[in-house]
């Protein structure tokens, strides 16, 4: 097939326009306010892009495949989906503003197709690697429409800044896709040799290349474009080659900015011999030497296009594309030219040489001598083509709570008895779970799942210690069949992978129910993917556990003490702590549920939380056993409400109640104890079981703002809940974990507080030395309500 090429070039002079007007546009032509700060909008980075989004988009996709664009680029993509309609010029000029296009492309904030949002850098670089995994996770199964051959297999591109490769979890995941036999992923490499503050070290793209080539991924290296190449070819050109070769970046971005008498001065005194070399520079133009010099690997179309033309197999490849940042913009090479902007004359002068006619600036052909070929041409894209690239999954009814009749076990410990159940039924729900975890599968009750259900790999592993009849509870096989993925220690490559198995419904057209397990004081080591992944809007579970310093004999170093703030805080993510064997069984079914709702409307006017959007779910779990306390029916409506809601009454306060102890988690006997110490002084004493204080948080808040919108008789759960608490009521609150975490219910209803929880390392000791050290045992919870309410010491 001819390639298309001066149509390619004169689309990738369109978003080259379109991206630096957009910005231009949202930094000096826009209304500002005197405390309004700098816009921004990266004109340099997306100059850089412009060749490899044009010569992608409208010559190498195809709908089933999905990119991460690079961050910086996002006024080149939206500006791609503006000529093809996908974009609006209302948002295009509101740019960066309220209700305007993205500064970086989001799936749940942009309208145009956005396949993996970016932003946080290295993240949507590592995600498209997860999401090819998923890919081939789907694949092996006949019931999808990826394993009957109904939907074709997709390629994932990544299209990656050069000081992303900083980022240490672009190697986390190199290594993870190689355990895993990764396929079907290309990562475009902007090598323009700038970042924010600099210029890139030197030989650079040497340690790249040897880093990908050790796990097996094909490097092309694209560092010289046609023009340069034809260039070699003539006589004087080898030595042209070599200093381009030896120059370092820093001088190669300065003489760019000069430009073209610049170059020739610098390439005549260095290489200049009254011969071959200097007539080949003789020959050219100061505008021409310019534009040979500019035309490097990844700004030259022809050269991209033949590369990715010849990479058509399913071979991870990498593409290191020698860029000009800023290219064909007044910026070009500029040492700060990564957050500069062109002033009103460079525009002025650029839109000249582009040949944008005054007042036709937003015109999305204007400019093109043959704009109906044009427009021709894109309606025949492939990659367009079939419209929006989204698909959708119906939702998988879940079969209702898995009780357990235990009388003394640990929530994690029945975590893993709940998902022992579904594996044992075969149903629509059991075969879309898939779990997951960084190396702590057996140790975070995971193991009966995989006993049945097995590991995933595309290519069957048997398991040597059993096929050696080497004893082993363990069932520890590979098959394409498996539903666990085993990762390595290394958190970031759990939450980008529960990320990309979250968006398998709306990415592949299949729903998965991906549910993952983590130790909970790890949750902040992956809390940049986890925070991107429900950025994203992926849909899974996770449960953090052990956790606390309930975790006693493990030090300090295993014990959490922020989690649950993070789970109150985390948006996309509804977090619980469940105390019992029941409660745990109906919040993880409600979880299935939750997880893969996606309607709209108005918030709950039982709750004010908007429960029927759906999102993710965080279990805080422990392995401490306890006795199992069933003050209520487990089938009673209001209690199993209440669970979900975030909290009920265990023991309800009477009229006269003098103390009311607020408990969430494992330390509920602690609190249980305490109250039947201090109700023999003390009258009426209420516990209230709180099984989220993440939910009942959240539905205050909402409340609270319905109210000041004018919905007056807008309450929420904890509102019920302390509303018939007396004023003289002292609160005490408890939990392993921040004492932040429950402290605001006091503010409720103006109820003095005391608020007992961890705020330091913990250490090792048993679970009694280590309550005891940070008071929140029942000890310390009596003499709370000894010394802060009226009566006798208790």
């Amino acid at each position: 097939m001819t390639l298309p090429i001066e149509t390619l070039k004169a689309l990738e002079q369109r978003l080259l326009w379109l991206s630096a007007w957009t910005v231009h546009n949202a930094n000096h032509l826009r209304e500002k306010r005197d405390d309004d700060v700098k816009v921004g909008g990266h004109q340099a980075s997306c100059a850089s892009m412009v060749s490899i989004l044009t010569a992608l988009y409208f010559h190498v996709l195809r709908p089933e495949d999905r990119v991460a664009v690079k961050p910086h680029a996002a006024p080149v993509f939206h500006a791609m989906h503006y000529l093809m309609g996908n974009q609006t010029r209302e948002k295009l000029e509101n740019f960066r503003g309220y209700g305007g296009a993205q500064s970086y492309p989001s799936r749940t904030k942009d309208i145009d197709d956005v396949d993996f949002s970016t932003g946080s850098v290295g993240l949507g670089v590592a995600e498209t690697a997860f999401a090819s995994m998923i890919q081939d996770y789907l694949i092996a199964r006949p019931w999808t429409e990826l394993g009957s051959g109904a939907r074709k297999p997709g390629r994932m591109v990544a299209l990656v800044g050069d000081a992303e490769l900083d980022e240490g979890n672009v190697y986390e995941c190199l290594q993870e896709g190689w355990k895993h036999g990764l396929r079907n992923t290309w990562w475009i490499i902007d090598y323009n040799r700038q970042s924010l503050d600099g210029v890139v070290h030197e030989g650079l793209w040497a340690r790249v290349e040897a880093i990908f080539t050790a796990f097996g991924w094909r490097v092309e290296v694209l560092r010289f474009g046609a023009l340069q190449r034809a260039a070699f070819a003539e006589p004087g050109g080898a030595r042209l080659k070599a200093w381009i070769e030896a120059c370092p970046n820093s001088l190669y971005s300065a003489l760019t900015y000069r430009g073209g008498a610049a170059w020739r001065k610098r390439l005549l005194d260095d290489i200049g011999d009254q011969g071959d070399v200097t007539a080949l520079i003789e020959r050219r133009s100061d505008a021409e030497l310019s534009t040979l010099m500019n035309n490097l690997g990844g700004q030259c179309l022809e050269t991209l296009c033949e590369a990715f033309d010849q990479a058509r197999d399913e071979a991870p490849t990498v593409f290191l594309a020698y860029t000009i940042k800023g290219w064909g913009t007044p910026l070009a090479g500029h040492k700060d030219n990564h957050s500069g902007l062109m002033t009103k004359a460079q525009m002025a002068e650029f839109q000249t040489l582009m040949g944008i006619a005054e007042g036709e600036e937003w015109e999305a052909l204007a400019g093109l001598e043959n704009p109906s070929s044009i427009k021709a041409f894109l309606g025949k894209a492939p990659f367009f083509a079939a419209g929006p690239r989204r698909y959708s999954s119906p939702a998988v009814p879940s079969p209702g709570p898995v009780f357990l009749d235990d009388e003394m076990l640990s929530t994690q410990a029945g975590f893993g008895k709940i998902l022992d159940a579904h594996a044992r039924e075969e149903t629509d729900l059991s075969r879309r779970i898939l779990t997951t975890s960084p190396d702590v599968t057996v140790s975070t009750n995971l193991g009966a799942w995989v006993n049945r259900r097995g590991l995933f790999a595309r290519e069957a592993v048997a398991d040597t210690f059993r096929d050696e009849k080497i004893p082993s509870a363990q069932k520890w096989s590979f098959s394409p069949e498996g539903q666990h993925i085993e990762l390595g220690i290394a958190e970031m490559n759990l939450f980008l992978l529960l990320g990309a198995a979250g968006l398998s419904h709306s990415l592949f057209g299949e729903r998965l129910i991906p549910i993952g397990t983590v130790y909970d004081p790890f949750i902040a080591r992956g809390l940049d993917a986890l925070n991107y992944a429900c950025y994203q809007d992926a849909r899974f579970i996770i449960a953090g556990t052990p956790s606390g310093v309930t975790l006693a004999p493990e030090g300090g170093a295993h014990q959490s003490i922020g989690a649950q703030l993070i789970g109150m805080s985390q948006d996309g993510l509804v977090s619980f702590e469940p105390a019992f064997l029941d409660e745990l069984s109906i919040i993880m079914d409600w979880s299935l549920d939750y997880l893969q709702r996606d309607g709209e409307g108005d918030p709950d006017e039982r709750t004010w939380l908007r429960d029927e959007t759906g999102g993710s779910v965080y279990l805080r779990l422990s392995t401490r056993p306890l006795e199992q306390v069933r003050v209520w029916k487990r089938d009673d409506a209001a209690f199993q409400q209440g669970v979900i809601d975030g909290g009920y009454w265990l023991r309800q306060p009477g009229p006269n109640c003098e103390v009311v102890i607020a408990y969430q988690g494992v330390i509920a006997p602690e609190a249980i104890k305490a109250a039947a110490r201090i109700g023999e002084g003390r009258r009426d004493i209420g516990v209230l079981a709180v099984t989220s204080a993440d939910r009942l948080n959240s539905g205050w808040t909402a409340a609270r703002r319905a109210r000041a919108r004018g919905q007056h008789k807008a309450k929420s759960q904890i509102e019920r809940l302390m509303e018939g608490v007396p004023p003289h009521c002292q609160l005490i609150t408890v939990t392993d974990g921040h004492p932040a975490t429950l402290a605001w219910i006091g503010g409720v209803k103006g109820h003095a507080v005391t608020p007992l929880g961890v705020e330091h390392f913990g250490q090792t000791g048993t679970i009694r030395d280590l309550y005891r050290h940070f008071q929140i045992d029942a000890d310390a919870i009596v003499s709370a309500a000894s010394h802060l309410s009226p009566g006798r010491i208790l």
